[in-house]
């Protein structure tokens, strides 16, 4: 927990948006007038502490169910070293595809290396995704598995401050 050298000012901020920001048309003016700044005070003060390391991260969680995505699944592909870079460029301009990113193989029991999360409105919807990276990626002979998520939970952004 980051505590120590900041000014009040900052672990207001801190407190503030480690929750996440605010779901409204300008999160950063709702902030700050929640703390006593300006707007751009607050996005100014959020570079800094970027820049300074105290905030390591800044990004988003989603809550696919919320949105209506009621399945997901983390795909495993078992691709040559050296097509990584480009299936995995790919599968990445799929609006689908929320996740793509290169793993180490665990050989003999796990040959997969590029893994890539898909969410969907339902298993087949899922499935279909899947077919789809197949057949505009051509990965037809590369060697998968879909692995459905049995269990949802819950996702936190960083903790910097108790409270």
């Amino acid at each position: 927990m980051v505590t120590a050298g900041l000014q009040e000012t900052d672990r207001q901020l801190i407190a503030a948006i480690q929750g996440g920001l605010p779901l409204v048309e300008e999160p950063y003016r709702a902030v700050a007038e929640e703390i006593g700044l300006t707007e751009q005070e607050v996005i100014d003060r959020i570079r800094v502490l970027r820049e300074e390391g105290v905030i390591k991260r800044l990004g988003v969680v989603v809550r696919h169910h919320e949105l209506g995505y009621r399945a997901n699944a983390m795909v495993v592909w078992n691709v040559p070293d050296e097509q990584v870079s480009v299936l995995g460029e790919c599968m990445g301009r799929f609006d689908f595809v929320t996740l793509c990113y290169r793993r180490r193989r665990y050989l003999p029991e796990w040959p997969y290396n590029l893994y890539c999360m898909i969410h969907g409105s339902s298993r087949d919807d899922v499935l279909d995704h899947v077919q789809q990276l197949v057949s505009e990626c051509d990965l037809s002979e590369v060697t998968h598995e879909v692995l459905f998520s049995r269990r949802r939970f819950k996702q936190n952004g960083a903790r910097y401050l108790r409270g």
